[in-house]
Order: C-alpha cells, then sequence, then structure tokens
C-alpha cells in the first residue's frame, strides 16, 4: 500500500521484542498518520521550533522551508535561499538547527551546498520581527569544499552541551578514493563540533580530540562514509547515527568524542580497503547494528530513539529506516526489528516538541506515528 497525504491511518503490529527476531503481534497497534492534506516537494528534514508556538518546520530540498501550525501549511515560506543552492542528486538545502535559545536570540542555522561549485555551507540566519519569516541576512560559519556531487551529509543539531554537531560525508565519488574520511586534516567523513557562542565565526569545544593538534580541531569523530541523518536522544543525550553504506552493509553507529568508525576501511564491519586485515593498526569502533543490501534496502535512514508518550510499547527504542525498501525498523537492547514496510522512499524522520515521531518520504509525504486509539478510520 502506498502512504499519501490524505489517505486514512495505516496500522501496523505494536512491538513485542521476541527471541525470534520478529515482531509478534499483541492487543494494541500503532498507526500512521498523514499530518495533512498537503504534498510536499522533496521534504528532506522536520523539527519542531524550540519555543511554544508549537510549529513544525519541514525542510524542502529545493530550497524553502514551510511551517506547519496545526493542520495548515503556511503560504508564505519561513526560509527562501533557493536561488543560493546547488541542487539535485544529494544536493541542496540539507539541514536545519535552532538555536536551544531560539526563543529569546531568534538564531537558527542551516546546511545547503552552494551554487557556484556545490560546496558545504554552514550559515546563521535570525528571525524577523515576523516571527514566521527569517531576515535574509545571511553570516556564513563554515565552507566545506566538496569534491564531488554527492556524500554531502547534511544534519545539524545542537547537543545536550549547546554546541552545533554537523554531519559531513566522505566527499562523494566511490569508495571515498582520497581516503579523506581516514584523513584528520580533512573535514569530510566526520562529525563535527563547534560552539556558536564563542568568537568570530566560531570557537571551538574545550574537549574536542584534536583541539592542541594532530587533526583539524573541529573534528568530533571520524571515519564516517555519509552520516546523513543523526539525533540526540533527549534522555540520555547519546548521538546516534545512520551512516549510508557503500555496496553491501548499512549501520547504525552511537557517536562520541575522538572516536573512528573505520570507513573507508571498514563498510559496517566488513573490511572493504584493503578487502582483507582492515584491522591491524587502528582501533575502530563498530556500529551497534548493521544490515545487509537485500530485499530491497539500500540506503539507511537515521531516526530517534522515541521518548514520546503516546506509543508506550516503543519507549527507548532508536527508530530508524531505510530509503530504498521502505521499511521503518526498531532497535533496541541489542535486537533490530521491522516495525512497518511502507512504499514511501524514507528521506528522514523528525521529533515534535513532545518527542513524538514523523516520517518523512521523499516524494512528499509526511506521516506522524500515532497510537491505534487514534484511528477513526472505518
Amino acid at each position: 500500500m502506498c502512504l499519501s497525504i490524505g489517505i486514512g491511518l495505516l496500522m501496523l503490529p505494536s512491538l513485542v521484542w521476541g527471541l525470534s527476531g520478529k515482531p509478534v503481534a499483541s492487543h494494541s497497534s500503532i498507526a500512521l498518520q498523514p499530518i495533512l492534506k498537503h504534498q510536499f516537494s522533496k521534504p528532506v528534514f522536520l523539527t519542531a521550533s524550540p519555543d511554544d508556538t508549537l510549529r513544525l518546520f519541514v525542510v524542502e530540498q529545493e530550497g524553502r522551508i514551510l511551517i506547519v501550525k496545526g493542520d495548515t501549511v503556511l503560504p508564505t515560506p519561513f526560509l527562501d535561499i533557493a536561488k543560493k543552492l546547488s541542487t539535485g542528486g544529494e544536493r541542496g538545502l540539507l539541514g536545519l538547527a535552532f538555536h536551544p535559545y531560539f526563543s529569546s536570540n531568534g538564531r537558527l542555522f542551516v546546511n545547503y551546498t552552494r551554487a557556484q561549485d556545490g560546496a558545504t555551507v554552514i550559515a546563521e540566519y535570525h528571525a524577523s520581527s515576523n516571527p514566521y519569516q527569517v531576515t535574509l541576512k545571511e553570516s556564513v560559519l563554515l565552507v566545506i569544499p566538496q569534491p564531488y556531487g554527492n556524500h554531502n551529509g547534511g544534519m545539524i543539531a545542537f547537543g545536550p552541551d549547546h554546541y552545533l554537531y554537523i554531519g559531513m560525508g566522505d566527499g562523494g565519488s566511490g569508495g571515498d578514493p582520497a581516503n579523506y574520511a581516514q584523513n584528520r586534516n580533512e573535514l569530510l567523513g566526520k562529525v563535527l563540533r563547534i560552539d556558536v557562542d564563542q568568537q568570530h565565526p566560531y570557537g571551538i569545544p574545550p574537549d574536542n580530540p584534536f583541539v592542541k593538534g594532530n587533526g583539524r580541531p573541529e573534528i568530533f569523530a571520524w571515519g564516517l562514509r555519509n552520516p546523513w541523518r543523526f539525533s540526540f536522544d533527549r534522555e540520555t543525550g547519546d548521538l546516534w547515527a545512520g551512516d549510508v553504506g557503500q555496496n553491501a552493509w548499512e549501520e547504525i553507529d552511537v557517536i562520541k568524542v575522538g572516536e573512528n568508525y573505520g570507513w573507508r576501511l571498514l563498510e559496517g564491519t566488513h573490511c572493504f580497503n584493503p578487502e582483507t586485515h582492515c584491522r591491524q593498526v587502528p582501533k575502530f569502533v563498530d556500529p551497534v547494528t548493521e544490515y545487509a543490501h537485500e530485499q530491497g534496502r539500500c540506503s539507511v535512514t537515521g531516526g530517534y530513539v522515541y521518548r514520546g508518550e503516546k506509543i508506550p510499547d516503543l519507549v527507548g527504542t532508536y527508530v530508524f529506516g531505510d530509503f530504498c525498501s521502505g521499511e521503518i525498523w526498531g532497535f533496541r537492547n541489542g535486537k533490530r526489528q521491522i516495525l512497518q514496510s511502507t512504499d514511501l522512499q524514507i528521506s528522514s524522520f523528525g521529533e515534535d516538541g513532545d518527542g513524538e515521531l514523523y516520517v518523512l518520504g521523499y516524494g512528499g509525504e509526511i506521516v506522524r506515528m500515532m497510537p491505534k486509539a487514534f484511528n477513526h478510520a472505518p
């Protein structure tokens, strides 16, 4: 069945974590509910404003950020920077992060690939006197050249430490031909961490691993291929990332400061380049879970640890998906389970202010994960 905006709720069994590795239906269920009758254009991210307005913000890859208020998409974009962008494929407007004190300082940050050369730009904007629009004055914090058009990363988010985290892919092509991910003097193939509240254009957190040398001081962790989507567990503060694989394996990592996650020597836990004896010298951190390219699976989309209240069975479960197969997965206590199969090209997940989760389809669909009690369809 194809999910689309305007169709009724889609039901799936709630999860009982059996030893068989398969979900077992119980007497309750959860649903996927379209949030409104609107078809978005290539939505790639959804987030909530960290104030009390209850607004949701939808990032469209071609350069617009739209506001969802209640059951309505507001007609005027919150921000439109389409003319600044290089788009197509994996390029475009890829990330949005509100400052933790946005309600008082109006600061927000975006991640995009710029028109003239496809370089990644991390830039700051400010809310205007009209809280539903952003001033177009841009302050560029960081520009990172991109040697190819793919593997741009794109995620930015503030951690519980109030530092800004930036996910950078390995620069693209295939197989990381320049070995950027293992080169600590390059920002590609890394998770970066910067302090946007100190110095200009940014400061360096004092516990970043290379603050005293031996690598770029912005680096938080390295050895990543394309950490397209990551998130922080709002209860524990842990940083979870879906790192997109090459030809065979997709992985989920818990990212910690100063750790090396293995790419391009490893794809998941498996030797990639070289094809054997890839663990002889470096010390790598293995993924918490991985899955093979089979049954249409080909590209992991990282999600969130569920901390909402509406679906008690999912609390503490890391929810993620696959762009190609449309499957939604849950990972908890070392076990990975399929929660639902869909026809969505899952481009991203989103989390609202209450910790409830949303699933974004690249074709324009946005659905909300809900309990069965909200199903009023016949």
